[in-house]
């Protein structure tokens, strides 16, 4: 389906944003045509201030400076406020119970609760019982508002989704897993390359092939000749690595030589942080072609779509 030949009416069926994997193609559509609206109205100085009066709760379980900052931004610059929950999970272990906290939460005139770190089984649990809006921000499933602001992103720049190239050259995480099964679902055409010690789990692949698609190699050079998009993460996001496992991963590093392989003028995006020299050269990240700074700004604008169309 082509996104450029489809008409948003901005609105989901959804109430809770879990994974993209449980959003129709049109839907993802519905976020990107909205991130697009919002960038927009943030470049004319216009009014957007429809969480007026409307308060969103952030559960991070860890650390963050982009995402909360782009969160408590996006959410003032949309008439509302943010106010911070502590979350761990030994108090759910201990007995707190999710029903009564998201119940409680939600008669304090809280529209929505962004979660960050909290683990599959235990959002399900809160979406279970919430009658306000969920949305993982990220946990080990993956990373769906960075994957609306990277698809966003490559819309932005290449001008269409559908047959575009994306190559994911490295170790697998959770954002890369979501990207790729939101590449696939609006007709990216994706390749990841990865050592076999870091590759993604069949269950992934499998998911996202239902919807078209992924190639995959042990090779990067493979993966990202004739590539649109080089896209790669950071290595240490989950604990510093070992001096064996870099030396497994050291042949996916994203330089300027392997980028000679993409197609000309190729892309690189990188959601940060990002370790220069490791999984990517200063050369690269911070080169002309690099969307980085592009991405973390979209970011924002992703982040407050989200809110706008499930709040």
């Amino acid at each position: 389906m082509d996104i450029n030949r489809y008409t948003p009416s901005y609105g989901v069926s959804h109430k809770h944003l879990v994974s993209l994997s449980d959003f129709s193609t049109e839907e993802i559509f519905e976020f990107l045509y909205a991130t697009k609206a919002m960038k927009a109205k943030f470049y004319a100085h216009e009014d957007t201030k429809i969480l007026q009066n409307t308060t969103v709760a952030l559960l991070f379980g860890d650390a963050s400076i982009r995402t909360r900052s782009a969160l408590e931004i996006g959410v003032r610059q949309l008439g509302g406020s943010c106010v911070d929950l502590p979350y761990s999970e030994e108090d759910i272990r201990t007995g707190e119970n999710v029903k009564d906290v998201v119940n409680v939460i939600s008669r304090y005139g809280v529209g929505a609760i962004v979660t960050r770190g909290v683990h599959k089984a235990d959002l399900n649990d809160f979406c279970s019982h919430s009658e306000i809006s969920i949305i993982n921000s990220t946990n080990e499933q993956g990373m769906p508002m960075q994957t609306v602001c990277d698809l966003f992103t490559i819309w932005e720049k290449k001008g269409k989704l559908d047959g575009v190239k994306l190559a994911f050259v490295g170790k697998r995480t959770n954002n890369a897993a979501s990207l790729i099964a939101g590449a696939v679902k609006c007709g990216l055409e994706v390749t990841v390359a990865t050592p076999a010690e870091f590759a993604f789990d069949k269950e992934c692949l499998d998911d996202a092939r239902q919807f078209g698609a992924v190639t995959v190699t042990e090779n990067p050079v493979d993966a990202v000749r004739g590539a649109d998009v080089v896209y790669t993460d950071g290595y240490n996001y989950d604990g510093a690595l070992g001096e064996k496992e870099l030396k497994i991963l050291a042949p996916y590093q994203v330089n300027n030589k392997l980028m000679s392989s993409a197609a000309h003028n190729a892309q690189f995006m990188h959601a940060l942080p990002a370790c220069r020299g490791l999984e990517v050269t200063p050369e690269v990240i911070d080169g002309k072609n690099s969307l980085v700074l592009e991405q973390g700004e979209n970011k924002l604008h992703a982040i407050k779509s989200v809110l706008a169309l499930l709040i």
